[in-house]
C-alpha cells in the first residue's frame, strides 16, 4: 500500500513537471546546425498546432524500492485561446490503475474512480510554469526552451522504424533543479513533436513516456476534456 501511495504521489508530481513554452539564444555545445533543425521543426509544429491525441506507455521507476510501475492509456491536447488543455486517461494494465488527469482553466485535476471516487484539484493559476512543463514536446516552440533550459543535441536514435533526434534539457532554475536533474526528448523531425520523453530526478527516479498512434487533429470534442465523475464523487482541494 505504501508503494502504491508513493507511486500515486509521483503521478501528481511528474504530471505537473512532465506534462514547451519557454525564446532566445539556445545554449548548444556543438552540433549547432543539427539542434537548430530540431528546434525549427518544433517551431513549425507549434505554429500549426490545434489538437493531438496519442496512446501512451508510462514507466515510472522508483529508485528507493528498485521498482518500475507501468501504466497505459490515451492522452489528448488541444489549444483553447491562449491555453493548452490536456486530458490523460490511464486505462491499465490493471483495472485498479484507472484514473484520469485533466489540466484546464489553470487547474490540474486527478480523478480516481471506483471505491475512491475522488477528484483532487490543484489550482495552478499562480504557477504558469505548470503548463510549460505539461506541454513539453506537444505544441510548444522549440526555440522557447532556452528560457528555462540549457539545450543540447544528443544525436539520432531509432525508435522502432522511426529515426528520431534526441535533445537534452537541463533546468536553469535552482528551484526546479531540486526536483529533477534533466529531461530527454526524442523528437520526430518530420512532425516536430516528441515521441518519447524521459524525466530524470536527482534521486534516481525517472519517468519514461512512450507515445504511439499519434494523430494531429483540427478539433477534439469538449466531451474528451471532461472527467467522468459520478453523483457521489468527492472533490478535494489541498
Amino acid at each position: 500500500m505504501k508503494i502504491k501511495q508513493l507511486y500515486l504521489h509521483k503521478i501528481v508530481l511528474f504530471s505537473f513537471l512532465f506534462i514547451s513554452f519557454f525564446s532566445a539564444n539556445v545554449f548548444a555545445q556543438g552540433n549547432g546546425a543539427e539542434l537548430e533543425k530540431v528546434l525549427t521543426s518544433m517551431d513549425k509544429a507549434a505554429a500549426d498546432f490545434k489538437a493531438i491525441e496519442a496512446s501512451f506507455v508510462w514507466d515510472q521507476f522508483t529508485k528507493v524500492v528498485e521498482q518500475t510501475e507501468t501504466q497505459t492509456g490515451k492522452i489528448y491536447f488541444r489549444r483553447v485561446k491562449n491555453e493548452t488543455q490536456m486530458m490523460a486517461d490511464v486505462t491499465g494494465p490493471q483495472a485498479s490503475d484507472k484514473k484520469s488527469v485533466l489540466f484546464a482553466n489553470s487547474k490540474f485535476q486527478l480523478y480516481q474512480p471506483g471505491e475512491v471516487d475522488q477528484v483532487t484539484i490543484y489550482d495552478t493559476s499562480k504557477k504558469p510554469e505548470v503548463e510549460s512543463f505539461m506541454i513539453l514536446g506537444f505544441g510548444g516552440r522549440g526555440h522557447d526552451l532556452s528560457k528555462s533550459f540549457d539545450v543540447t543535441y544528443m544525436g539520432s536514435e531509432k525508435i522502432g522504424t522511426m529515426q528520431t533526434e534526441k535533445i537534452n534539457l537541463v533546468p536553469k532554475s535552482e528551484k526546479v533543479k531540486n526536483n529533477f536533474d534533466h529531461i530527454i526528448l526524442w523528437i520526430d523531425p518530420d512532425r516536430g513533436i516528441s515521441v518519447q520523453q524521459q524525466l530524470i530526478a536527482l534521486n534516481g527516479d525517472y519517468r519514461l513516456a512512450k507515445y504511439s498512434d499519434i494523430r494531429m487533429q483540427d478539433k477534439l470534442s469538449d466531451a474528451v476534456f471532461k472527467l467522468k465523475t459520478t453523483s457521489k464523487t468527492k472533490f478535494l482541494t489541498p
